[in-house]
Parts: C-alpha cells; sequence; structure tokens
C-alpha cells in the first residue's frame, strides 16, 4: 500500500510527483502511494470508520430512552449525555494528543493508542447494556436495604457510561490524528466526505431498522454493537501502517510533577498564546456547540408531542439520507471553496431555520419539518469542516492543536447541555426553547467566523495560507 522514503516529518506538507512507470504517486511525509494504495488505505480507514459511525450514532439514543425509562430529569441527562464526556475530554484528549505526537514505537504514534483504547470503549458499551440486568439483580439480593432499582441502575449506568466515555474519546482524537498522518491533504475533503457518507448509512441503518427494538431489546443490540465496533477498529489497526517518524523535539531536563507542569505550560503557550487559533477555537466550537440543544432533546421532544418512536426514527433516517446524497459533494465543495467559507454559509443557513423553528412549530407535521432540516444543515455543517483542523492548524501538531480545540469544545458542552435541562425543567418541558438555543448560538458562530476568515486572508488566504507556528 505504501513505501517508506526519507524521514521528513509525515505532517509536513504532502507532494505528487511522476514515477519510472508514468503512475501518479502522491506523498505524506515519509508514505507514498499510488492511486491504488490510496484506495486500499480509504477502504480500511473507511471499514474503521464505519464501525466507529454505528457506535456514534446508536449510542448516545440508547442511553437517552435507559435514561427515560428510569425517570432521569432533563438535567440528568445534560449532565451524562452532554456534559460528563466533554469534561472528561477537556482533561484527557490534551494530554493523550500531546504524548501521541511526541511517541516512537513499533507501530508509529497512533496506533498503540488505538489499540488499548479500543476494548476499554468496548467493554463499557456492554457494560450499559448490561446495568439493568445488574441493578435488578442487585436490588434483589440488597432486599430492605436496596436504595431502589432506579437508583441502582442509573449509578451502574453513570460507572459503566464513564469508562466507555474514557475510551472512546481517546479513539475519536486518535483516530482523526492518525488519518491526518496517513492521508496525503489533497484528499482530505473528499475522504471526509466520505466518511461523512458512511456515518450517515450507519445513522440510517440503525434508526430506519433498529431503533424501534430499542426499548425491547436494549441489551442485545448494544453487545451486539460492541463486539463490531471492537472488532472493526482493531482489524483497522492491524491493516493501516504508519510512516517512519523523524525524532520528537527534546524532552525537558524536569522530570515527575516538575516534568508534568512543564510540559503544560508549553502546551498551553504553544496552544493559546496566539489570538487567531483562539478565534478559531471559539468559532468552530460555537458552531459545533449550536447544535446540541436540539440533538440532546429532539428525542424527548418528539414523544411530547405524541410522535411514535418509529416515525421519530424513521426522520432521523431520511435526514440521513439526505446528507448522504450530499456528502462527496460537500466534500469537493470544502476542497475547492474551503472548509471555513462554506462552514460560514452553512451556520449562517442554520442559525435562520433554527430560530424559526423556536417559533414555527406547533405540531408533529412542522416539527418533522423543522427536526429534518435540522438534521440536514447540521450535517452540512459537520461534513464541510470535517477538515477545517487539518487546513489550519500547524501539521506537524495536529493532534496537539486539535486537543486544545476540543478543551474549548468541552467547556461549552460543559455548560450548555445542563443550562437547557434546567430550562426546560423548570418551564416545564417547553422543548421548542431548544431551536431557539441552537439559532442564537449559531449566530455567535458565524460572527465569530467572520473574524477568523479575515485573520485566514491576511496569512495567505485560499493560496498561499501558511499556518503561524
Amino acid at each position: 500500500m505504501s513505501s517508506p522514503s526519507p524521514l521528513p516529518d509525515p505532517a509536513s506538507s504532502p507532494d505528487v510527483s511522476v514515477g519510472p512507470d508514468g503512475r501518479r504517486r502522491w506523498h505524506v511525509g515519509a508514505l507514498t502511494y499510488t492511486f491504488g494504495g490510496i484506495v486500499v488505505l480509504f477502504c480500511w480507514l473507511l471499514w474503521g470508520d464505519f464501525a466507529w459511525s454505528l457506535k456514534e450514532r446508536s449510542v448516545v439514543p440508547m442511553a437517552q430512552l435507559f435514561l427515560r425509562r428510569f425517570h432521569a430529569s432533563d438535567t440528568l441527562n445534560g449532565l451524562l449525555v452532554g456534559t460528563l464526556p466533554f469534561a472528561i475530554a477537556a482533561i484527557l484528549q490534551p494530554i493523550v494528543s500531546y504524548r501521541s505526537d511526541r511517541h516512537r514505537g513499533r507501530w508509529g504514534r497512533r496506533i498503540p493508542y488505538l489499540l488499548w483504547t479500543t476494548p476499554i470503549a468496548a467493554a463499557g458499551m456492554i457494560g450499559v447494556g448490561l446495568a439493568p440486568r445488574l441493578a435488578s439483580w442487585l436490588d434483589g439480593a440488597l432486599g430492605p436495604h436496596s436504595p431502589g432499582l432506579s437508583s441502582l441502575a442509573l449509578g451502574l449506568f453513570g460507572a459503566f457510561w464513564l469508562l466507555f466515555e474514557f475510551g472512546q474519546l481517546v479513539t475519536n482524537v486518535i483516530f482523526l490524528a492518525l488519518i491526518n498522518d496517513v492521508v496525503p491533504a489533497q484528499f482530505l475533503g473528499r475522504f471526509f466526505g466520505l466518511f461523512r457518507a458512511l456515518s450517515l448509512s450507519a445513522g440510517i441503518l440503525f434508526n430506519y431498522f433498529i431503533l424501534k427494538f430499542a426499548e425491547s431489546h436494549f441489551e442485545l443490540i448494544l453487545v451486539i454493537l460492541a463486539g463490531i465496533y471492537f472488532a472493526a477498529l482493531i482489524l483497522m489497526c492491524v491493516r493501516v501502517h504508519e510512516g517512519d517518524y523523524p525524532p520528537p523535539p527534546p524532552r525537558g531536563p524536569s522530570a515527575g510533577f516538575a516534568g508534568f507542569l512543564t510540559a503544560t505550560r508549553s502546551y498551553l503557550r504553544e496552544c493559546f498564546s496566539n489570538s487567531y487559533y483562539v478565534w478559531i477555537f471559539v468559532a468552530y466550537n460555537l458552531g459545533f456547540v449550536a447544535f446540541a440543544p436540539v440533538n440532546l432533546y429532539s428525542l424527548f421532544y418528539a414523544k411530547s408531542i405524541d410522535m411514535s418512536l418509529d416515525t421519530f426514527g424513521k426522520l432521523v433516517a431520511l435526514t440521513y439520507a439526505f446528507s448522504l446524497v450530499l456528502s462527496y459533494f460537500l466534500g469537493m465543495a470544502a476542497d475547492r471553496f474551503h472548509p471555513l467559507r462554506v462552514g460560514i454559509f452553512t451556520s449562517a443557513a442554520y442559525a435562520a431555520l433554527a430560530l424559526w423553528g423556536g417559533f414555527g412549530i406547533h405540531d408533529t407535521r412542522t416539527f418533522a419539518f423543522a427536526f429534518v432540516a435540522h438534521g440536514v444543515l447540521s450535517g452540512c455543517f459537520f461534513t464541510t469542516t470535517a477538515s477545517l483542523g487539518q487546513r489550519l492548524f500547524p501539521r506537524a501538531r495536529f493532534a496537539q492543536f486539535y486537543s486544545a480545540l476540543l478543551i474549548v469544545q468541552a467547556v461549552g458542552m460543559m455548560f450548555v447541555p445542563i443550562i437547557i435541562g434546567r430550562i426546560l425543567d423548570a418551564t416545564h418541558h417547553a422543548y421548542q426553547l431548544t431551536f431557539l438555543a441552537s439559532g442564537i448560538l449559531s449566530l455567535l458562530a458565524v460572527a465569530a467566523s467572520l473574524v477568523v476568515y479575515r485573520r485566514f486572508i491576511a496569512l495567505g488566504g485560499l493560496r498561499h495560507y501558511q499556518a503561524p507556528e
């Protein structure tokens, strides 16, 4: 699939050459690909992505059904499903990404991390699936000393959910860093378009065919999904090969806690001292967080207006079908026009839709229209901006800067879900407020993105951009 060449950093600018046989070859660091090699690479990465996406599209709605079954409040739902993962991410992902950038080993600098975090995430999924059975057994075993079936179930869910999030959050940032290291930059937009298409296909599969069985076959579905996730990610790690890397930056003289403090100061200085990168972090994450109020509570909104779970699942599948048709073309648009420019346009369109939804939804028909449009436009944002970090951050330290972006994302996602949850509990579940909140956040995202775009043009723009070091 690839052959090693001298040791430039794989995050350095890729190139294209013509071999002795007259065929084009694409280079990314120490890796060289023919077109056939790129096809094989894409197949294995997308195979891993399909399993990852199936997990991503299924576990959250399954968790929400679990929480509703055991009478959790909107605030607790926001805390566990929205806030907790990003609180973990804010602490964990910067540490892992910083170490991954500097790791050198037989299997590369990304794959070793995937090999040990994938089983953890799969074990957490199985635990969540078995939580109702374990809670019922504990309730009977404890007898009069039991705090109650709901309390036990929610406690077990919280413990296994924590384990699951620990594993999958590390996998997330390292998987994206692996893509940055092995995929030539000329193909990033189209790769993420295909990435998005497979993710949507997984969503269609789950929501159209499986979601309606989620309450009756909760345990079986999660155990099967965990097995698929584990097998696919491990196989991808075995089949995808990283190139050779130059030596990592020299370690400082300090060790132990002093060394940790030194590394932390270095990390914060490199990622947050340049206001341009801070604006990127803020702009992207306002756009990202804008979808959270609707995404987190849309299932409950549908139930509050007497929409069946089957109908809701088919609406989700419909949004994914629309997005699937658009995904590759959106990836091409990102390659041609730049993800920053296309992202600004999609955020503005979404803001208009969400603000309308806050006032215009009054029955299942108007909810269906607004929800499908929300899904399609939010999907356009995610697809077109998927390669934004690869296009704007220094390639040699992509994982480090991407994790800094995730810290800012975590701050927003730690507060937005729980604030929205408190508002919904206080207003007796006035779920139309979720659309208003999403619209306001999207308008703020557009404003911040325009600041980034002005700085981007000053740094060379579409043709001559150089990421500040």
